[in-house]
């Protein structure tokens, strides 16, 4: 069966069999009995990159273009290792970083297939630059 993201919205609840973690396991195994036992890894506990697509599109479908697209991004972001995710925030805040220094993220970022977060980072630059926001060099 297709997924309708008008039709299928709550995924959850009305299509739980769409919804698993990253290790595979369904939503209806994720329980707190589970994780209380020892059988849930805190890795188990984030949406997929498949279910924040689905998301994704619900959005869509509702009409909401800037949730959507945050959507898609934290979809190229969920295989992105923290360490590399928190040093490219870190960059991201104003004074921070230089122009060419967050131009490297975004090259790092599309090397990872986060293409969408790429061209989100180079258009921080360029607003970063237009208002003085930027690391001197």
């Amino acid at each position: 069966m297709s997924f309708d993201p008008i039709r299928d919205y709550p995924l959850g609840a009305v299509r739980p069999d769409l919804v698993s973690t990253p290790g595979g396991l369904r939503l209806a195994d994720v329980t707190l009995a589970a994780l209380r036992a020892g059988g849930i890894g805190a890795g188990e506990i984030r949406a997929t990159p498949e279910t924040l697509r689905m998301q994704a599109q619900v959005a869509l479908a509702a009409g909401r273009v800037q949730l959507a697209e945050n959507l898609e991004r934290a979809a190229e972001l969920a295989a992105v290792p923290d360490d590399l995710l928190l040093a490219v925030y870190s960059a991201l805040r104003p004074g921070r970083a230089t122009a060419a220094e967050l131009e490297e993220w975004a090259s790092r970022l599309e090397g990872l297939g986060a293409t969408k977060t790429a061209e989100f980072v180079r258009e921080a630059a360029a607003a970063y630059e237009d208002r003085g926001l930027l690391a001197h060099a």
